[in-house]
């Protein structure tokens, strides 16, 4: 039996990347919650793996030959995954390619600029003092409807986001585009990504992974020393 990969994650949508994975993938693993409110993204024992004090992160003990490995960065995590167990990442060379490509546009753009969205939105102007910024309010909101535009489209010739396969391109956007309601979308426009937000919804794995640690999710808003770590320059 292999032994279980070390899940460093905390319940976000970046963290729900690879839980999803590991459920879809069927493989053992063990979870150690990172904190992201109570600073434990700065330990120094975490930081030997990600060094880039975020979270997800993994170990695996059998990584290649057989040696145990580190991955950080949630992308990385999932191609490493895929290329492990040779699932979701398709099947031909224009599969890989297909996958490729909209993992770095989830990586690149959605993540990064729903990211910004959500603190702009959601999260600014609740700290103290309070940072209600028209502007960039208006900009993250506005390039957020673009790349759902992008998805939409994309899926009207697709059952997924990569072709008529589910792959770690779908689970890599399917933790942002869930969360479009606090990103203060709407899907009225977007019938094809509303078709595809409920069949990964509803699929064990995803309901899984997305339920792992569920209970720890709270409202940065109202949480000020959540807020000083968070949004630290560290």
């Amino acid at each position: 039996m292999s032994q279980p990969i070390d899940l460093f994650y905390w319940p976000t949508p970046n963290g729900w990347k690879v839980s999803v994975a590991l459920e879809e993938m069927g493989l053992p693993y063990t979870t150690h919650l990172i904190d992201i409110g109570a600073g434990d993204q700065f330990a120094p024992d975490f930081l030997k793996i990600a060094p880039n004090n975020r979270m997800p992160a993994i170990i695996d003990p059998e990584g290649p030959d057989g040696a145990s490995v580190s991955v950080f960065e949630s992308g990385a995590i999932l191609q490493y995954l895929a290329q492990k167990t040779g699932a979701f990442g398709g099947e031909t060379a224009r599969d890989k390619i297909a996958v490729t490509q909209w993992l770095m546009w989830q990586m690149g753009g959605l993540g990064p600029m729903a990211g910004q969205a959500h603190h702009f939105l959601k999260y600014a102007p609740a700290m103290d003092p309070p940072h209600d910024l028209p502007y960039a309010k208006d900009r993250y909101r506005a390039e957020v409807g673009r790349l759902y535009g992008v998805l939409d489209r994309q899926l009207a010739c697709h059952e997924f986001v990569a072709g008529d396969f589910y792959s770690i391109a779908d689970m890599s956007i399917w933790g942002w585009a869930s969360l479009w309601q606090g990103q203060q979308q709407t899907l009225e426009d977007k019938p094809h990504m509303k078709r595809w937000l409920d069949t990964v919804s509803a699929r064990p794995g995803v309901i899984t992974g997305r339920a792992l640690h569920a209970e720890k999710r709270g409202d940065f808003r109202k949480d000020k020393a959540a807020q000083a770590q968070l949004f630290s320059k560290r």
